[in-house]
C-alpha cells in the first residue's frame, strides 16, 4: 500500500572527485558524479543526459552547475540550474539563484540569492544563454562614450 520514498540513494556514480582533491576548470559529465573536493568552474551535464550530482558536505564549487537532478549537502558559489529535481540537504549553501522544476529543501538548508520555478522544458533564462556566449560575463554590446 504505502511504497518506499523514491530517492537518489541508488544512483549510480561513475565519477568521484576525491575530498583532497581540487579541479580548475569546467566540467562536463553524464551518468553520476560525487563532489567531495573542490570545484573551480562550471559543472555542466551532457545535453539531453538524466545526470545526477551529489555534493557532499565537505564538497564546494565554484561556478554555475547546470544538472537535471541534483543532491546539494555542500557549498556552491554561482547560480544552480535543475531542469528535474533539486533537492537541499540540510548542511547546503548556495551563494546564487537556484532555477529548478521540482525542489526538496531541508530544515538548515541556505539559498542567499533567489528560488525560480522553471517548468520541465522551459527555456534557459536569458543570463545563462548570455554567458556561454560572452564567456567573459561583460555585456556583448559595444561601449561607446560621448
Amino acid at each position: 500500500m504505502f511504497g518506499k520514498k523514491k530517492g537518489f540513494s541508488a544512483a549510480r556514480i561513475d565519477t568521484l572527485v576525491g575530498q583532497g582533491t581540487e579541479i580548475n576548470g569546467d566540467l562536463v559529465f553524464s551518468g553520476g558524479l560525487h563532489v567531495d573536493g573542490k570545484i573551480n568552474g562550471n559543472v555542466v551535464a551532457e545535453e539531453g543526459s538524466t545526470a545526477l550530482l551529489i555534493l557532499s558536505e565537505f564538497g564546494r564549487i565554484e561556478g554555475e552547475v547546470k544538472v537535471p537532478n541534483m543532491v546539494l549537502n555542500g557549498e556552491i558559489v554561482g547560480d544552480v540550474y535543475g531542469s528535474t529535481r533539486v533537492e537541499l540537504a540540510p548542511k547546503s549553501r548556495i551563494k546564487g539563484s537556484v532555477y529548478y522544476n521540482l525542489i526538496e529543501m531541508a530544515i538548515g538548508a541556505e539559498v542567499n540569492g533567489g528560488l525560480v520555478h522553471q517548468p520541465q522544458g522551459a527555456q534557459l533564462p536569458k543570463r545563462l544563454e548570455d554567458k556561454s556566449n560572452n564567456r567573459d560575463g561583460g555585456s556583448a554590446e559595444p561601449v561607446t562614450e560621448n
